[in-house]
C-alpha cells in the first residue's frame, strides 16, 4: 500500500472521528428533545442518529482492521471487514425503519400533544450537524463502500431533520399532531431504498461478483487486443473491498509470441485501463484443460 493511499485513509479516518463526535453529542440532545417535546419524528431522527454513530464507529474499526497485513490464515488480508461493516449498517437501517413504522402506527391511533417550537429548534440544530457531517464525508463517499454507508446515513438524517422541521411547522400552524408520525414514516420510507442499494452492493462484493462499474466485455476485449494474445479463458474478476479489485485469467499466446512479454503487456493494460493492480495472468500455448461448464466465464 502506497504512502499516498495510507495518507488518504488517515485523512478519511480523521474526518470520520470528527463526524462521530458531533453525531454522538447531538444524539443525546435529540433523544432528550424527543422525550421532552413528545415528538416521534424527533425520536425517529434520533434513531437514525444512533445508527449514524454506530455506523461511523464500525467504519472506523473496519478501516483500521483493513490495514492489517495479510497472514497465513488470511492471505488476502482483512479488506473484507470494510464491506462487512457496510452490510451491518444497511441491516441496521432496515431494523430502524420497521421500528419507526410500528411506533408511527401507535401514534396515529392515539395522537399525543406535541411542543412544536421545541421540536423545531432541535430539528434545526440537527440539520446543521448533519450538513457539517455530510461535508466532511462527501470526499470519501465515492471511494469506499464503508464511508458511503456512513455518508448515506448522515444524508438520510439531514433529510429527516428537514422533514421534522416541516412537521413542526405543520403542528404549529394547524394543530394537526398526526403530522408528527406521518413525517416519521416518511423518513423511514425514504431511507429504505438507499439501504437496499448499499446492501446489494455489499452482497455483490461478498459473493465475489464483478465489481460495480466494471464492464467485463470491455475488459475481455482489452486483453484480446494485446499483441500476441490468441485467446483467453478462466477470466475471473472480484473485489476484496470497495477499492481493491483482483483478477485471474488464462491467456493463450500465439506460437511465435514471447509469453513473458505478452504477460507483462496484459498486466500493464489491465492496470492502466481498469486500475486492477492485483492480477494473476497464466500464459499458455494451448488450453490447459477442457472447458469447465461450472466456470464463471469461458472463451
Amino acid at each position: 500500500m502506497s504512502a499516498d493511499h495510507d495518507h488518504g485513509r488517515g485523512s478519511s479516518e480523521g474526518r470520520m472521528w470528527l463526524v462521530l463526535g458531533l453525531t454522538t453529542l447531538f444524539l443525546a440532545a435529540e433523544v432528550a428533545g424527543g422525550i421532552i417535546f413528545n415528538s416521534l419524528a424527533l425520536l425517529s431522527d434520533a434513531a437514525h442518529m444512533a445508527t449514524d454513530a454506530i455506523a461511523l464507529a464500525i467504519a472506523i474499526a473496519a478501516i483500521r482492521l483493513s490495514r492489517l497485513a495479510a497472514d497465513r490464515k488470511r492471505t488476502f488480508g482483512y479488506h473484507r471487514f470494510e464491506v462487512l461493516g457496510a452490510a451491518l449498517n444497511a441491516a441496521m437501517l432496515f431494523v430502524v425503519a420497521v421500528y419507526i413504522g410500528f411506533e408511527a402506527w401507535q401514534r396515529w391511533r392515539t395522537p399525543l400533544p406535541i411542543d412544536s417550537w421545541g421540536m423545531l429548534l432541535v430539528a434545526c440544530a440537527g440539520l446543521a450537524v448533519n450538513l457539517i457531517g455530510m461535508r466532511l464525508l462527501a470526499a470519501d463517499a465515492g471511494k469506499s463502500l464503508n464511508v458511503k454507508g456512513a455518508y448515506l446515513e448522515v444524508w438520510a438524517d439531514a433529510l429527516g431533520s428537514v422533514a421534522v422541521i416541516v412537521g413542526a411547522l405543520l403542528v404549529w400552524l394547524t394543530g394537526w399532531t398526526r403530522a408528527d408520525p406521518v413525517i416519521a414514516v416518511f423518513i423511514a420510507l425514504w431511507v429504505l431504498p438507499r439501504a437496499w442499494t448499499l446492501f446489494r452492493q455489499t452482497v455483490n462484493v461478498l459473493l465475489e461478483g464483478v465489481p460495480d462499474g466494471l464492464d467485463l466485455g470491455e475488459l475481455e476485449r482489452s486483453i484480446l487486443s494485446v499483441d500476441g494474445v490468441a485467446e483467453l479463458h478462466e477470466l475471473h474478476v472480484w473485489a476484496l473491498g470497495s477499492d481493491k479489485n483482483s483478477l485471474t485469467v488464462h491467456v493463450i499466446v500465439n506460437e511465435t509470441a514471447d509469453a513473458d512479454q505478452v504477460g507483462k503487456a496484459v498486466r500493464e493494460a489491465i492496470s492502466r485501463k481498469f486500475g486492477i493492480t492485483h492480477s494473476t495472468v497464466q500464459m499458455e500455448r494451448r488450453r490447459c484443460d477442457p472447458p469447465d461448464p461450472d466456470a464463471a466465464l469461458h472463451r
